[in-house]
């Protein structure tokens, strides 16, 4: 496994991190449950293999990822980084925020948190919640008694907002010290921002690397952007990542023991992209940029849909349709959504939850009638 710097944290993070919002779960009766061995065995396999950055949230699978991290982590928690993230809502204040920490730790099973975000916050969220009430005051005082180690910060805005959190919270004293946003190759918007964090000594991760496995088809893209001999898109996703000099760590949501396996394999590879060879990717990558105008990370925030349609899996045949060139596959993919009795913008109501919870901003119901029409087509 490789490792970097990570930022000016003092610390050394695994190029991969694990991401455990997907883990393998079942259902008994009307419930949701973690299987425990599965996520212990993924879990055991990355420590092995020199992940040591793992990130959870409160609502994560079901509200049982905390727990699960915690209890998969408990023969090695010393030797790891726990990350995980305090919900913001609109008058928790520092009492809010303290019990969100606390009730944290007790799941994770552990007296202190390595990295505690503000959790997918927008520059809104940072003046009026975070600010107005007192937070960062509140997560200066939990650090200072030990309960995190490092203030952090995971962002869902216009990337311009990225600079004015980190520069606004130097300036009241309590510094950010890492930062968790969207990055891939088909979704760069922060990249700018992300070197400015960087080069201020914020550590910096990426989450959705692969996007939401939408980079995971096999497709010679890498050859059509460069002019030599495929790989595997998969691997250049990855590559893509972890060449940029900026970026301390990918996050990787992992759901079985194979994507585990496979996403160490990548990351522990030396033969990185060059500076010049990151240069040559991210300029082709404009030429199909359009490809990419509807971008779903398939985050699934959207969901439940009111009616019942599956957004991010329609969303996601279409990426296979217009970015992967797999046309066939996504019609094929649509016909049977339909005939398991998938709802489809024929079903839509109109009611804008979908948009109103939506991280990425998109015109979701615009876009939804456009991507059935031509699926259905």
């Amino acid at each position: 496994m490789n490792y970097r710097e990570f930022g000016k944290t003092g610390e050394k993070i695994s190029a991969l991190g694990f991401g455990c919002m997907r883990f393998p779960e079942y259902k008994e009766g009307e419930q949701m449950f973690v299987d425990q061995d599965k996520v212990d065995e993924m879990i055991a396999y990355a420590y092995e293999n020199g992940v040591n950055y793992f990130d959870t949230a409160p609502g994560y699978c079901n509200q049982h990822s905390e727990a699960a991290l915690g209890r998969a982590v408990k023969n090695f928690r010393d030797k790891i980084l726990l990350s995980t993230k305090c919900p913001m809502d609109k008058g928790m204040g520092r009492e809010g925020y303290r019990r969100r920490l606390e009730h944290s730790l007790e799941q994770l099973g552990t007296d202190h948190v390595d990295f505690y975000h503000f959790w997918g916050i927008n520059r809104g969220v940072f003046d009026d919640l975070i600010l107005g009430e007192g937070l960062l005051e509140e997560a200066a005082k939990a650090k200072a008694e030990g309960l995190i180690r490092h203030i952090s910060f995971s962002f869902h805005d216009h990337p311009s907002a990225i600079q004015h959190i980190a520069d606004t919270a130097e300036a009241r004293g309590i510094p950010m010290e890492s930062m968790l946003c969207q990055y891939n190759l088909l979704d760069r918007s922060n990249e700018e921002m992300m070197k400015y964090v960087h080069d201020k000594g914020l550590g910096t991760v990426a989450m959705g690397p692969v996007g939401g496995g939408r980079l995971a088809a096999p497709t010679d893209l890498y050859a059509k952007l460069t002019g030599k001999p495929s790989i595997s898109t998969y691997e250049l996703a990855f590559k893509f990542c972890l060449g940029n000099p900026s970026l301390c760590c990918a996050l990787s949501g992992m759901q079985t023991l194979d994507m585990v396996q496979k996403n160490v394999k990548v990351a522990s590879d030396d033969t990185a992209f060059s500076a010049g060879e990151w240069e040559q990717l991210g300029k082709a990558m404009e030429e199909i940029r359009k490809f990419s105008e509807l971008y779903c990370t398939g985050c699934k925030y959207c969901q439940p849909c009111t009616v019942g349609i599956d957004i991010p899996r329609i969303f996601e045949m279409w990426t296979y349709y217009n970015v992967y060139g797999l046309k066939d596959h996504a019609k094929n993919m649509w016909k049977d959504y339909v005939r398991r009795g998938g709802k489809t913008f024929d079903d839509c109501i109109g009611c804008e939850a979908c948009e109103s919870k939506c991280p990425q901003h998109l015109e979701i119901i615009k876009n939804l009638e456009m991507v059935c029409n031509t699926l259905k087509g």
